[in-house]
């Protein structure tokens, strides 16, 4: 880590060098027409941005409000058409659109764009459902081209890890920087924020919608993950008191062909008899390609009404802006 020390604080100094260009105005800000919500983080990796999104579309439309959601869709490859943009719909192809964007259409069924310039997305997504009247970005904390309203900013497990920025620590950018909102996912947070609430949901589901509950699985039972903290999936499939035979964990984001050779492994080793895949939701868009009897176990995510209620404040305030700055515009 020493020797990578030199390198963490050349990167402290190009990202504050790119902050103070966009807040001096000399890199431009690109504003999208409604409300933006970023929910991002500050540490590379996974953190729960995609669940607290979907908190949020749900919350937001029990508020009637219309929400959509864009990303850019990490790890996708250039679509068929070679556009950038695109709107992720039910059969659109993961490998084109983004694991997480797929997950987030799939339990939301709300509108979903991606595109690398995020306001691409927005101008996509609004220009196609105009009735859209707030926007989340999942993801996006850095992606400072994006003007945006609030901001959250999710931590996992990892909190700040050892405080550095990369490539010496997690930090893709100093920390503490101004947010309006910090959550904590994890079991123990790190410092002072929201805590959320994350357990399996006691049901699973095969490609074909067939449900089954967690407590009726028997038999010789493997969990995949390809997640940022897959060991996290595997400790609560346990703690429901499920006995896993073998638990694989694979590069978060991983490709379809990743699926397929893990499950040509798995069948070399378990010829003898059946066996039961448990796998995330997230994964459960790449999976199902080849195994689509795995079950996918949903996670259950409950944002505590503190945090919402100063969500709600917020929002009130950045909409009491909108319309004052429409009339006077």
């Amino acid at each position: 880590m020493l020797t990578l020390w030199p390198l963490s604080l050349l990167m402290r100094l190009l990202v504050r060098l790119r902050q103070g260009l966009y807040l001096s105005g000399m890199l431009k800000r690109h504003a999208a027409p409604v409300l933006v919500v970023v929910v991002g983080n500050v540490v590379a990796g996974g953190g729960g941005k995609t669940p607290t999104v979907i908190a949020l579309v749900e919350h937001l439309r029990a508020r009637g409000l219309k929400p959509g959601v864009i990303s850019r869709g990490y790890g996708r490859r250039k679509s068929a058409d070679g556009g950038d943009c695109r709107e992720v719909r039910s059969d659109s192809p993961v490998a084109e659109v983004g694991d997480e964007p797929a997950l987030v259409r799939r339990r939301t069924q709300v509108p979903v764009f991606v595109a690398r310039r995020r306001i691409d997305a927005a101008r996509a997504l609004l220009a196609a459902y105009p009735q859209v009247n707030i926007l989340l970005s999942d993801d996006g904390l850095q992606h400072l081209a994006l003007a945006r309203d609030i901001e959250i900013c999710v931590f996992g497990d990892l909190g700040l890890g050892n405080g550095l920025l990369l490539p010496a620590g997690p930090l893709r950018e100093p920390w503490p920087r101004y947010v309006d909102l910090v959550l904590h996912t994890g079991q123990q947070p790190a410092f002072t924020g929201h805590a959320a609430r994350r357990a399996l949901a006691n049901t699973a589901s095969d490609a074909s919608g067939r449900v089954v509950a967690l407590d009726s699985l028997r038999g010789t039972l493997v969990a995949v993950a390809g997640t940022a903290q897959p060991q996290a999936f595997f400790e609560m499939l346990q703690a429901r008191g499920l006995v896993l035979a073998r638990t694989d964990a694979l590069p978060d984001h991983a490709g379809p062909s990743d699926y397929e050779h893990w499950l040509t492994t798995l069948r070399e080793e378990f010829r003898s008899g059946p066996v039961t895949v448990l796998c995330t939701e997230k994964d459960a868009a790449k999976l199902w390609a080849v195994c689509p009897e795995a079950l996918a176990v949903p996670l259950v995510f409950d944002l505590p009404p503190a945090f919402l209620n100063e969500f709600d404040r917020l929002l009130h305030a950045a909409f009491s802006a909108h319309l004052s700055s429409t009339y006077t515009d």
